[in-house]
């Protein structure tokens, strides 16, 4: 299974995080990891070279930081750019139909903030609705979440493991919702 993994970070170099994580990625090569800020540094995204990024894999991995209860900006404006009405919905928006969506998500709060009794008062899957949403209407298949949270307090150890086990869930092929 060809597997793209899509990373939006704005200060990838300064994220120990999501840093990480793209190392151990890089180390793949039946992975392709495409890092946004890098490749737009000017905001202006290659609607056609993305679209046949994602046309050229089954699997589609959007890796990212929790900003505000949603991605970062530049991710936001890739999907409102990149999965265009005819292309990836609507009348001929077939392109992406029966691929997987899967989401790699960092938090700085502790997984106790994301639940109904606690400081965000709902789930990473509640506060992720949108994007599985998004994968409804795109025609793709939605992961389970992966997600580290309190990422501030994380040892190197633990996050060395954690890349190992983001690896494993990028590769595997049996993890997909019903």
């Amino acid at each position: 299974m060809k597997t793209l993994v899509i990373i939006t970070h704005p200060n990838i170099e300064q994220s120990r995080v999501n840093r990480t994580w793209m190392e151990e990625l890089q180390k793949h090569e039946e992975i392709t990891v495409h890092a946004l800020q890098q490749a737009y540094p000017d905001g202006k995204i290659d609607v056609a070279y993305e679209q046949s990024l994602l046309e050229a894999h089954d699997r589609i991995i959007l890796q990212f930081p929790f900003y505000w209860y949603s991605s970062p900006a530049l991710l936001k404006q890739w999907q409102d750019e990149v999965l265009a009405y005819g292309w990836a919905y609507g009348p001929g928006g077939d392109k992406l139909h029966g691929k997987e969506l899967g989401l790699a998500i960092s938090t700085f709060g502790p997984k106790e903030a994301y639940h109904p009794t606690g400081y965000n008062h709902f789930t990473m899957e509640t506060l992720t609705t949108p994007l599985q949403q998004t994968s409804n209407l795109i025609g793709t298949r939605f992961m389970p979440l992966f997600v580290l949270n309190g990422v501030m307090h994380v040892s190197e150890e633990e996050l060395a493991a954690n890349a190992k086990a983001y690896v494993e869930y990028v590769l595997q092929s049996s993890i997909i919702k019903a």
